[in-house]
């Protein structure tokens, strides 16, 4: 069953005289428990494409189906109730609110949702403990390293129990081992949380865990390698760069 169906999916940016494309034409489906990344050279449509998949932003024209509801068709206020229900987001830098502890970061989602906080802090110590962190609750963003703070941010995608995660670079920011320990965590969403993963990367070794990667290049999908978790980040960094000079 798919989660996510591209369909005809176009972005473009700019005077529309000299419209600057940014996706053309894209045709992608990701299935429901799948962990797919995007990769492709600088410009090539990565961030855009999540973007348009997460709602953040709206296509120039074909549609994005999250469960067989068109995005196109929700007014902003509807969107961004569909994104806090059924979508979370991994970011490079985080993104978490500087002044609460990793509890409340995680828990304010279910809030604005309208969860009485007593339930929404005792979610939220749940999924801590389920990323490995639990024992970070009460610090807030500037008292975790870079890792832990991925962790949290993690937590907070999680807690929603989304349909779709999404991730912009999420182990770009970190050291190798503290992104493996994200990605590996991200493979567990998959595995055992049965969570859809979508992530942008431009690290083989990273994108090695999905089970699927798409290449994108000049807005458009160009190729595809199914992994089923078990990629060679060599033999993802030779096509990368067969794709970049062709």
């Amino acid at each position: 069953m798919s989660v996510v169906r591209m369909e005809s999916l176009t972005k473009t940016y700019g005077d529309p005289k000299q419209p600057v494309r940014a996706l053309s034409n894209v045709n992608l489906t990701i299935e429901d428990g799948e962990f797919v990344a995007v990769m492709g050279p600088s410009g090539s449509g990565k961030s855009t494409l999540l973007y348009l998949m997460g709602g953040l932003e709206r296509p120039t024209s074909g549609r994005v189906l999250l469960r067989d509801q068109d995005l196109s068709t929700l007014n902003d206020e509807a969107l961004s109730r569909l994104r806090r229900t059924q979508m979370g987001f991994v970011f490079q830098f985080y993104n978490l609110i500087p002044i609460l502890t990793a509890r409340d970061n995680v828990a304010m989602p279910l809030i604005l949702d309208g969860i009485p906080r007593t339930d929404a802090l005792t979610r939220a110590d749940a999924t801590l403990a389920d990323v490995g962190i639990a024992d970070r609750a009460t610090h807030r963003p500037a008292e975790l390293s870079g890792g832990q703070q991925q962790r949290v941010a993690l937590a907070r995608a999680l807690v929603i129990n989304p349909a779709l995660i999404l991730g912009d670079e999420p182990t770009g920011n970190l050291d190798s081992r503290a992104g493996d320990e994200v990605v590996q965590l991200l493979r567990r969403a998959a595995d055992d949380w049965k969570r859809t993963v979508v992530i942008v990367t431009h690290d083989p070794r990273i994108a090695a865990y999905a089970d699927r990667i798409i290449f994108l290049k000049d807005g458009q999908v160009v190729d595809e390698n199914r992994l089923k978790g078990r990629g060679n980040a060599d033999h993802i960094r030779d096509q990368l760069t067969h794709i970049a000079v062709h």
